[in-house]
């Protein structure tokens, strides 16, 4: 940033090149076999994840057995801390892997489990059931925010805010550039004033976005299409998101949500509620958790566009977003772990938008063939790691876009972004963004 001249700030923008790539230029980048669909494979998948749960509470279980006086020695105070730890850790990692059966649900969803439609919904009505999400009608609107990603009136989830959906003062060219490139310290006061965070305020905004952001979307679409009207719901059939043929499947997702519910209060009327919140509710807690920080990442950062109608084509929306790995700012191993866990969701996302037939695991060797054809045209999309320092960074970076403009980038509290929009036809460099973080 350069330094005040004359009451204005002024940032050096990097410039994102409008890719001008076509579906088949991306498609024809992917190896053949890669989009070949297995049930048995997809579903020794769903058993090694259900595996590795299994183990962890055994393990979990095992370990409790020690935590006493006769077993090992510690202040009386610690045995409960210990026990906390323990169980704690349990819900961690079985919510992780707990993801990667959503994932596998999720992939039901685009018919990329099996070459079977019948084969799909069932097992992916049954597993988003038990985890709380309503499968087809998630499944519903998650195809229509595959058609159009990052179009600001036709996606249906992570649309940002615009400058006066945020109830801010209209832009004003005389103290401010469009673009994000300038702004007057008047304007910036106003906006840090309106839209400003302080760190524990950043902190508790991405926390209960964490924790609640699912639900509330799932039932008020919250974060959502902002053009359809209040009231708007996955669990209503004739909610604006969906067509009148469209009504069974609410109400098929409708009863499986019903059945869930029905099961977690049979299971606490048996069980005790603690032992369900301890082995099923926090786990539970997690993987609505990782759903939000991931899809999150994916979509929103201040280098990604959001494009308005006459600009948007589908390999543009497909390119607008980013891949990332899940965990790795806690090391190579987290790294490893989070995208074992959750069938690598976040590291091949980009291709998933590209092609979202293709089974995750061949999702890796596409991914890597499809970004030897984008490197080719100038284009990187991998971002930073995926955790929770990252969203903390995003969160404040990314506040809101402008009312006008067909190819928009998320503006900061002061006003500024960090990225122009530039075409082919007026730059004589590469055709596509340069991701360097």
């Amino acid at each position: 940033m350069s330094p005040k001249q004359d009451s204005v700030t002024v940032v050096e923008q990097g410039t994102f090149v409008v890719p001008d790539l076509t579906i088949k230029d991306l498609l024809g980048a992917i190896p053949s076999h890669c989009f070949k669909r297995s049930a048995l494979k997809s579903s020794v998948y769903i058993v090694w994840d259900m595996a590795v749960i299994a183990a962890i509470y055994k393990t979990a279980t095992y370990a409790d057995t020690f935590i006493n006086p006769e077993s090992i020695t510690l202040p009386a105070a610690l045995y409960p801390l210990a026990r906390l730890a323990l169980w704690s850790l349990y819900g961690f990692s079985a919510g992780l892997f707990a993801t990667g059966l959503w994932v596998i649900a999720h992939e039901c969803g685009h018919q990329a489990f099996s070459e079977s439609k019948f084969i799909n919904n069932a097992v992916g009505w049954v597993l988003h059931s038990a985890l709380g999400v309503p499968y087809h009608s998630w499944r519903i609107t998650h195809a229509k925010h595959h058609a159009s990603t990052g179009h600001m009136t036709q996606d249906q989830v992570f649309v940002p805010p615009t400058r006066s959906e945020m109830g801010l003062r209209p832009f004003d060219p005389k103290r401010e550039d469009l673009l994000g490139a300038s702004v007057t310290e008047e304007v910036k006061k106003e906006l840090w004033e309106a839209l400003g965070d302080s760190p524990i305020g950043a902190t508790l905004g991405a926390a209960s976005y964490l924790l609640g952001g699912w639900p509330a979307y799932i039932m008020f679409n919250a974060s959502g299409q902002r053009r359809y009207p209040a009231g708007t719901s996955h669990f209503t059939p004739t909610s604006v998101m969906f067509s009148p043929h469209h009504f069974g499947q609410v109400l098929l997702s409708d009863l499986g949500i019903f059945l869930w519910i029905a099961g977690i209060i049979t299971s606490i009327y048996y069980k005790g509620f603690t032992n369900v919140f301890v082995l099923y509710l926090v786990p539970y807690l997690w993987v609505n958790h990782w759903l939000v920080l991931i899809t999150f990442l994916q979509h929103t950062d201040p280098l990604l566009p959001h494009y308005r109608a006459p600009e948007f084509t589908f390999p543009r929306g497909a390119l607008a977003t980013l891949d990332r790995n899940l965990l790795g700012d806690c090391g190579k191993l987290m790294g490893w772990l989070g995208a074992h866990a959750t069938n690598g969701i976040s590291e091949t996302h980009v291709l998933h938008h590209v092609s979202s037939k293709i089974p995750h695991y061949h999702a890796w060797e596409a991914s890597a063939a499809l970004k030897k054809r984008l490197a080719q045209s100038g284009i990187h999309l991998d971002g930073a790691p995926g955790g929770w320092a990252e969203v903390y960074r995003v969160f404040k970076e990314c506040k809101f876009v402008e009312d006008e403009g067909d190819v928009v980038f998320f503006k900061n509290a002061f006003g500024l972004a960090k990225l122009k929009p530039v075409f082919n036809d007026s730059h004589g460099s590469d055709s596509g963004v340069e991701v360097d973080k």
